[in-house]
């Protein structure tokens, strides 16, 4: 039997990534409020938040100096848009603070109220600069299988995940996707990740030429895939590939919608992975979630390609009613400003060895395949044989039922694609919350395998 409260969430909400079937009957996880790295049901149960809410929650839950921030801004300008030439205080400092910060030449920074819009925004660019600079042919984009780049319908054709194409309609003409960089998975026997990196360099290589490099504009990649498994790039990955695009004048934009703002120990991803991309996108933890911001960088020559386009054209006929809203904008600074005097990428990088070494020691759990990570960002892979690597069939949801076994021990955690479970805790997290998070995500491991025997399941095909 529901709740009153859950009952009403069944009859009233469409909730996005939900089987919406399956939860008529199951319902919600209904959530009052959070602390720190802890979030609380309706009746008082304490969570830790693996996920860090969606990937963002950097700062983790009820920080005052954030809600200050958006208070006294909603007193002295609560609305405010860029539209006509128009601006205000904090999207220009804003502005000012995310050029300093951004590991590539920027000229300008364009805001928008999160990362799928950031990505199709990054789509329109591409195609106006190429417009601008009298090539309408250079219009492909290319992205990855399993890459995760929001869920517009540009940002999702992006987005190389079955579940956001299927049905959908997706992805339109003109969007590509070259293989998936998990050398786990699907790595050659023998193969190292160096070698893998060059093979898949190759393939991204024979990809272009067969489209024609004249018609292919841009390539978007994560520094560490999100949705798509929490996955980190092989040896040398990003390496090989730049190497290809700058060949072949394809543009590099770094999705950091997930990687930036400390996750990986640095304050962008591509600083960590020597990603060197001509724009990236940002959102999530620039506000740490609590309010919806996100936005691209620009470089010179796309603003000065965006320049013409104005001259002929008389504006720049792009943008949305809440671009660089000042609540938002006002909360970022409030954030970035935090994340320096408390010295939150700082403490990332120290944290992270620990942090890994919980996450890698899970491999050797005997349903376990890979557990590998980054920073504050790590995935594991649910197998039914470890040896030949084996997956059990997808339908019989081995991973979701582990992720609802942790969420009984008190630990949210996301179930993804391939018996994939990501981590992802608040950036603020301490060293004994990550031993709890560790030890709890072993019991549900637990679980798992024995509710894995007692239903005789067995590896598909």
């Amino acid at each position: 039997m529901l709740s009153n409260l859950a009952a009403r969430d069944v009859e009233t909400l469409l909730h996005p990534y939900t089987n919406l079937d399956a939860h008529r009957s199951a319902g919600p996880l209904v959530l009052e409020r959070g602390e720190g790295v802890f979030v609380y049901d309706t009746a008082g149960k304490p969570y830790i938040e693996g996920m860090a809410g969606l990937w963002c929650t950097a700062l983790g839950y009820s920080n005052g100096e954030l809600a200050e921030a958006a208070y006294a801004q909603m007193g002295r300008l609560p609305f405010s848009h860029l539209f006509s030439g128009r601006s205000h205080d904090p999207a220009i400092e804003l502005a000012e603070v995310l050029k300093g910060l951004m590991p590539i030449p920027t000229s300008k920074v364009f805001f928008t109220s999160s990362g799928s819009e950031a990505n199709d925004t990054q789509v329109k660019l591409a195609w106006y600069y190429n417009n601008a600079l009298g090539r309408p042919r250079k219009k492909k984009i290319i992205a990855r299988q399993r890459g995760y780049h929001g869920v517009t319908v540009a940002s999702a054709s992006l987005t190389g995940l079955t579940a956001n194409h299927a049905d959908w309609d997706l992805p339109l003409p003109g969007f590509l996707h070259s293989a998936c960089p998990h050398h786990y998975r699907f790595a050659e026997a023998g193969e190292s990740e160096r070698a893998y990196s060059e093979r898949l360099a190759a393939e991204l290589e024979a990809l272009i030429l067969r489209e024609d490099p004249e018609t292919v504009a841009a390539f978007i990649a994560e520094p560490v895939m999100g949705a798509g498994g929490a996955l980190v790039p092989p040896e040398g990955y990003f390496e090989a590939v730049q190497a290809v695009l700058g060949k072949y004048d394809v543009r590099f934009i770094a999705d950091e919608v997930i990687c930036g703002f400390g996750r990986l120990g640095t304050w962008f991803g591509s600083e960590s992975l020597g990603i060197r991309p001509d724009t990236l996108s940002f959102a999530k933890a620039v506000t740490s979630g609590y309010v919806p911001l996100g936005g691209v960088s620009v470089d010179e020559p796309l603003y000065e390609a965006m320049l013409a386009e104005s001259r002929k054209l008389g504006t720049f006929g792009h943008g949305t009613t809440y671009s660089g809203h000042p609540v938002a904008c006002a909360v970022a600074l409030k954030t970035i400003e935090i994340y320096r005097r408390e010295r939150i990428v700082e403490g990332v990088a120290a944290k992270a060895p620990h942090f890994q070494s919980r996450l890698s020691r899970l491999a050797e759990h005997e349903i376990v395949g890979e557990a590998r990570g980054i920073g504050l960002i790590g995935g594991l892979e649910i197998v039914a044989d470890k040896t030949s690597k084996a997956q059990y069939e997808p339908k019989a949801g081995v991973a979701a039922r582990c992720v609802a076994f942790a969420q009984e021990e008190g630990l949210i955690l996301r179930f993804l694609a391939g018996d994939r479970i990501a981590v992802c805790p608040p950036l603020i997290i301490a060293e004994a919350e990550i031993d709890a998070l560790f030890d709890r995500l072993t019991r549900a491991l637990d679980r798992t395998r024995d509710w894995i025997r007692a239903e005789g399941l067995q590896a598909a095909g």
